[in-house]
């Protein structure tokens, strides 16, 4: 089927947030007396919080306990202290708008809370955009990436099939989840991750402006 819509991640996709997360969990996990080096944190980041925090601190919940004081206070930190220094994505606002004049349908698809979303759609420049599209939140999923659910919410909310839309993404944990829905991903390198951790992407570009200037050759001129 033609491509008619576009399933878009957020943090490291369009705005270079990824090491401000991964900072803010390890001053979150300090303030509770757990010491967790940067590049521990780092590599995990772009999965949702629920599932990273066990993986840090094996026995952590976000439900309960420290774990629920570290989640709150790594989220407090990216709206109030990181998230209004971070920047754009390079052609992040450029290739939003052309895809909307070429016609396709775009839905947000994050881990993020809606209070962390609405800080990094403004950093990323594209809040007036985008002020239109519908969005799925953590709380639209039962389970955040790389589980399918955000990705499955997404769709639903779209009204497309799997194989009307493709996904941009950032990190190993998008293509996870998108393809456990069955959804194609075009990856970016400037969330940090690799070509080798991005294998499965349908295309790998340096970030939107890269995607932009190669438009017509990229799976979304198909």
């Amino acid at each position: 089927m033609a491509l008619q819509g576009i399933i878009l991640d957020v943090d490291g996709t369009l705005v270079l947030s990824n090491d401000a997360h991964a900072q803010a969990w390890v001053d979150a996990f300090a303030e509770s007396g757990y010491d967790v080096p940067f590049d521990k944190v780092r590599s995990l980041i772009g999965m949702g919080g629920d599932q990273l925090m066990p993986k840090i601190i094996p026995g952590l919940t976000d439900e309960e306990g420290d774990g629920k004081v570290i989640s709150k206070r790594r989220k407090e930190l990216i709206i109030n202290h990181y998230g209004p220094t971070l920047a754009a994505t390079k052609g992040a606002r450029e290739l939003i708008s052309h895809m909307q004049q070429a016609g396709l349908k775009l839905i947000i698809a994050s881990s993020a809370t809606s209070e962390e979303l609405k800080v990094l759609l403004k950093a990323a420049q594209v809040d007036e955009l985008l002020k239109d599209v519908e969005t799925t939140s953590s709380n639209d999923a039962d389970a955040s990436k790389p589980a399918p659910d955000i990705v499955e919410a997404a769709l639903n909310k779209i009204q497309l099939e799997p194989s009307q839309v493709v996904m941009l993404g950032d990190t190993p944990y998008d293509i996870e989840s998108a393809k456990g829905a069955e959804v194609g991903v075009i990856a970016l390198r400037c969330g940090g991750f690799d070509d080798t951790q991005l294998a499965g992407a349908l295309a790998i570009y340096d970030d939107p402006a890269d995607l932009l200037a190669h438009y017509e050759q990229s799976p979304l001129a198909n």
